[in-house]
């Protein structure tokens, strides 16, 4: 007897550790356990997709990521290969036989390997000096392009020094005589420029195609016959201050000739080459010189001649473009009001949707994204997510209503917790009478005869936008009691150009009064506790969130993150300094600093009352720690309660290591709760 009493003990107890687990709320440690499908890849045939795998590493407090194949119909789901290291771009040949992708160790960088279906065999098949990227398969299947950088010296100005021998001397000096010099999440970028490459798929010498002083760092496509790569590129003698030009162009693999196929003012790029051969379709629009503009599609001969523009009367921009299988018409990304989509379009111009919900690949806030492919046979293969779960696989076809989910890489966390509900709210701008949405997540066990504190949290871009999509830091607000609202003002994208473009020349400008807006929308529900009024927001986000406080005392406490506080100082530190003249704000800062100032939200910080949470990057060059600490100084002068919070080696994405990300949750909700009033 005694034999069967604890099988007996565990099958009782089992119903009640389900329930008991059904009613956790989602935790800061539960974001270790999340995983995500990126680049999702169907082999030729539609049997197979290969796709990359992210997880949180615990030990290493690093995401990492790791190929896996799986069945289209959703069975045999297994690791590709037995290595334990990080792999990604995973590409299959022509033939579908084999499988190119990237795979990074520690002791060896990046290189490129080659994976056989049919014995499993797995080799790697260059030795290369930098990291490729792009990497694509000739039609033929014996060759592979790829880009990659090579190294230049860095400029001197003097003879360096010799020291004695033995003796410890400082580093020579790093001279920098360049643009474009850094990047967040990379720090200093050593010279040299990106070529495009072609190796023999069964391995041999890498061989460069491109020569010259530019950067061909727009993704190889091969022509039809493999004798020609189509690329994008900007080849002027000025290209360094051109930040948004670039062209098409083709080079001969075997000669390196070039010719140039487009000739705007503007951006032209994504070439994909049709079925037969014979028509190129790409990306671009004529640069109007304005904070936002669409991306639109265009059609042209091989050879550059007979450019149209296929008019698909949508209003938003896309992306990703793909030819279907008999070349009639194309396939492409684009987000529509919170909500990314595939969409489907004829060369006439006739479109619809093939699938809703794509992305979930930040796992993060909830910003879009994601990526498909398509087979020869017509199905689709694409990240899917929901504001329950972060992207998991599924498959569709054009003329299939729904879709099939085929993983639950989630399932085994995210069934046993209780997350917070997302409603969408749509609302009236006081401004001009505009319908503006935002989405609202409330507390796992939400009592609407209760009051809840609320959070209001900005989006960063500006130009971008929240949706409703699976977000973890969104879900520990809520489960730490708080309501969230987090809206699209004006200037988000999936709106259309003329609301994407409503902050030219007025940014932080009326978003603010969209936000406040919202903010009255939600008082109006009646389970906001209104003496217990929060916000947040990172990146531009922040950069609201300062400005919301300068503007208004509703708020019981804000937490700005990664701002920009001054837009002059911000121009010329940041990485990208570059890129907003004209484009957000009339002429450079000393032409027109007025107009910068005015923009600022370190003009109002004589207004604050609100206690005010800082945080930022040591690392960031985007919005460089000197923002911050402009606010924070400032509020210490005043002696408005502040704190300044630094994320240790942390650059623009703060919440890139998985421990920072709940760092960041967790400082922000204490910072809150000592201005709560409820408790």
């Amino acid at each position: 007897m005694k034999r069967f009493l604890l099988p007996l003990f565990v099958i009782f107890l089992l119903p009640f550790i389900t329930v008991a687990q059904s009613d956790q709320p989602f935790t800061g440690m539960d974001v270790f356990e999340l995983q995500w499908v990126q680049d999702p890849q169907i082999s030729p045939d539609g049997e197979h997709i290969v796709y990359s795998r992210g997880q949180m590493d615990k030990m290493k407090d690093r995401r990492v990521s790791r190929l896996w194949i799986i069945d289209a119909d959703g069975s045999n789901h297994r690791k590709l290969t037995n290595r334990d290291i990080n792999e990604g771009s995973a590409r299959w040949s022509p033939d579908g036989n084999r499988i190119a992708f990237t795979s990074t160790s520690e002791d060896d960088g990046s290189e490129i390997y080659v994976y056989w279906m049919e014995s499993g065999a797995l080799s790697r098949i260059t030795q290369l000096e930098k990291s490729p990227s792009s990497i694509t398969w000739s039609p033929d299947g014996k060759y592979l392009a790829f880009n990659m950088k090579v190294t230049e010296s860095n400029p001197k100005l003097a003879d360096s020094k010799r020291p004695p021998e033995g003796a410890d001397w400082a580093d020579s000096p790093r001279v920098t005589t360049r643009l474009n010099y850094e990047s967040d999440g990379s720090g200093y970028i050593d010279p040299g420029f990106t070529h495009i490459f072609t190796v023999p798929a069964e391995g041999g010498a890498p061989r460069q195609i491109t020569e010259g002083e530019y950067h061909y760092s727009g993704d190889p496509v091969w022509s039809s016959d493999g004798e020609r790569l189509i690329f994008s590129a900007n080849l002027n003698d000025n290209w360094e201050h051109e930040r948004r030009e670039s062209e098409l162009y083709a080079v001969d693999v075997g000669s390196g000739e070039m010719e140039q196929l487009t000739d705007r003012d503007g951006p032209d790029y994504s070439a994909r080459v049709s079925p037969d051969g014979e028509t190129i379709a790409y990306l671009g629009y004529d640069d109007e010189v304005q904070t936002y503009q669409l991306s639109e599609l265009y059609t042209m001969d091989a050879d550059g001649d007979n450019k149209q523009k296929v008019e698909l009367n949508l209003d938003r921009s896309i992306s990703s473009i793909q030819w279907d299988e008999d070349g009639r018409g194309l396939y492409f990304m684009y987000d529509n009001e919170g909500n990314t989509k595939i969409g489907y379009t004829t060369l006439d111009g006739q479109t619809s949707v093939v699938a809703n919900n794509v992305g979930g690949t930040t796992v993060a806030r909830p910003y879009g994204g994601g990526s498909y492919s398509v087979a020869d046979d017509g199905t689709i293969a694409y990240n899917e997510t929901t504001p329950y779960y972060p992207a998991e696989l599924a498959t569709t076809k054009r003329d299939q209503d729904g879709r099939t989910k085929i993983t639950g890489l989630n399932d085994a966390l995210l069934d046993y917790r209780k997350l917070g509900q997302v409603e969408e709210i749509w609302y009236t701008s006081s401004v001009d009478g505009r319908k503006i949405q935002g989405w609202i997540v409330k507390p796992p066990s939400f009592d609407p005869d209760k009051k809840y504190p609320l959070v209001v949290e900005n989006h960063g871009g500006p130009i971008s936008n929240y949706g409703d999509r699976f977000s973890p830091e969104i879900q520990l607000y809520a489960s730490a009691g708080y309501v969230v609202f987090y809206p699209n003002p004006r200037g988000s994208t999936g709106y259309g150009e003329e609301f994407g473009n409503l902050l030219y020349h007025d940014y932080p400008g009326d978003d603010y009064h969209d936000v406040m807006d919202g903010l009255d929308a939600m008082l109006a529900k009646g389970y906001i506790d209104e003496e217990n009024l929060f916000v947040t927001g990172g990146s531009a986000g922040g950069t609201m969130t300062s400005w919301m406080v300068g503007k208004t005392d509703k708020f019981a406490a804000s937490a700005v993150i990664k701002p920009v506080m001054n837009w002059i100082s911000k121009t010329l530190t940041a990485d990208n300094y570059y890129g907003y003249a004209n484009y957000r704000y009339p002429g450079q800062p000393w032409e027109n600093y007025e107009a910068y100032w005015e923009h600022s939200p370190v003009s109002l910080v004589g207004n604050i009352e609100t206690p005010t949470m800082v945080m930022v990057g040591t690392d960031d060059l985007r919005t460089p720690p000197s923002e911050a600490k402009q606010l924070y100084s400032a509020l210490q002068l005043r002696e408005i309660e502040t704190a300044y919070v630094e994320m240790p080696g942390a650059s623009h994405f703060i919440a890139n290591r998985p421990s920072q990300l709940i760092d960041k949750v967790e400082n922000i909700i204490a910072w809150f709760e000592r201005y709560r009033t409820d408790k």
